[in-house]
């Protein structure tokens, strides 16, 4: 049987190719990103607390009440905005179904989506399912920050959303408020929704602070903003995340989240609303940020230029002033590294349409220190080559 597919240019991820590549050679995984390391074990004890309490049938279809009252919670303390318990907040299956369920819920067919490059991978996949077209803003190196009069001329009649992350993956950029405020400005007087991915909203570093939508009345009332129980909590694999949203357009949302997984995992759901109560992301920033300073002290003499990294658990690296690898596309290079060095990464095209080239591997610090300490004991062997 022919199948006429509706994403014939979809292929196997780069993040699944190279952790079997990393696999294959033995080589220590620093590309996807996720956690090596366990998470609070009161979390764990909490979800079997959970279970055998009974909490085993469908909750909800938005969500388990406490868990949604804990994230309002902690939204008021720390963004200062409030969400409506009962109307304006969602429990999903992890924050990529959050991003496609407010894609299924806004976009018609012939719509406009903005996105913005390098990208997360699910983003376009999802608009075209949906019979929208995405409408690339590039965002240049080295600092990535948003063109606003690009932004300003990509909006056309069509448009009908305006899809951000920060902070960013690959770039580990974060928007400053002045950002926030430039957005606001250009969609002032349009019906255009702003879906904010922010899985990345605890950690941010060197005592800066993360300018959620939630922060900006102009953007909250018109935006769904999204977030990760599995990021904040180290616990990648439940797939829980949260969306929040005004009610008109919570509204929407609900309607396609119902029909697209209807709800989430209920012990899991009793689990995280009982341990928020423990307010352990405040804790977030200073333990990835030790991570990150660890790392990049570490690999301080490897021969790579190193790029800042105030947000996220990434930090990315150019190539191409070694001569030895200015012919390399960042594939081959990142494929040379886990061949040849034994440590994996991502190479940053992956994050681009076809084509596209950087220079530039993106390595995930969000490991157990050993695990660190094993990648930059690899990557010095990076140094060594040089040499020899």
């Amino acid at each position: 049987m022919r199948v006429n597919s509706k994403l014939p240019h979809i292929g196997t991820t780069i993040f699944t190719t190279m952790s079997a590549l990393a696999v294959e050679h033995g080589a220590v995984n620093l590309g996807q990103g996720f956690p090596d390391f366990q998470c609070d074990p009161r979390l764990v004890e909490a979800l079997n607390d959970a279970a055998k309490a009974g909490h085993n049938q469908y909750p909800p279809m938005a969500g388990v009440p406490a868990l949604r009252e804990r994230v309002a919670e902690k939204v008021s303390a720390v963004y200062g905005r409030e969400y409506d318990v009962a109307s304006e907040i969602t429990i999903t299956a992890g924050a990529t179904q959050a991003i496609h369920t407010a894609i299924t819920a806004l976009v018609r067919p012939g719509d406009e989506v903005i996105i913005f490059e390098p990208v997360y991978d699910s983003y376009e996949p999802s608009i075209t399912m949906n019979g929208g077209k995405a409408v690339y803003v590039t965002l240049n190196a080295p600092d990535y920050r948003p063109d606003w009069r690009q932004v300003k001329a990509s909006i056309t009649p069509r448009t009908r959303a305006i899809l951000i992350n920060t902070p960013h993956n690959p770039t580990a950029t974060c928007w400053p408020a002045e950002d926030m405020r430039a957005l606001a400005d250009v969609l002032k007087g349009t019906d255009i929704v702003v879906i904010s991915d922010e899985v990345y909203e605890h950690m941010v570093y060197d005592n800066q602070r993360h300018e959620s939508v939630a922060r900006c009345p102009a953007l909250a009332e018109r935006a769904i903003v999204i977030s990760s129980f599995g990021k904040t909590y180290h616990v990648t694999g439940w797939k829980v995340a949260y969306a929040l949203a005004p009610r008109e357009l919570m509204t929407e949302f609900r309607k396609a989240h119902q029909f697209i997984v209807f709800t989430v995992h209920t012990p899991s759901q009793h689990a995280l609303a009982a341990y928020m109560a423990h307010g352990t992301h405040l804790t977030l920033p200073a333990f990835y940020q030790a991570k990150r300073d660890l790392f990049r002290e570490a690999v301080r003499d490897v021969p790579l230029a190193w790029m800042p990294s105030p947000g996220t658990y990434f930090m990315s690296a150019g190539f191409r002033h070694l001569d030895r690898f200015r012919e390399y596309s960042d594939l081959q290079f990142a494929e040379h590294l886990t061949r040849e060095v034994g440590v994996a990464c991502i190479p940053l095209s992956a994050f681009y349409r076809e084509g596209m080239e950087t220079g530039i591997v993106r390595f995930c610090f969000a490991k157990k220190d050993e695990t660190l300490m094993d990648a930059t004991t690899k990557l010095c062997q990076l140094t060594r080559d040089l040499r020899g």
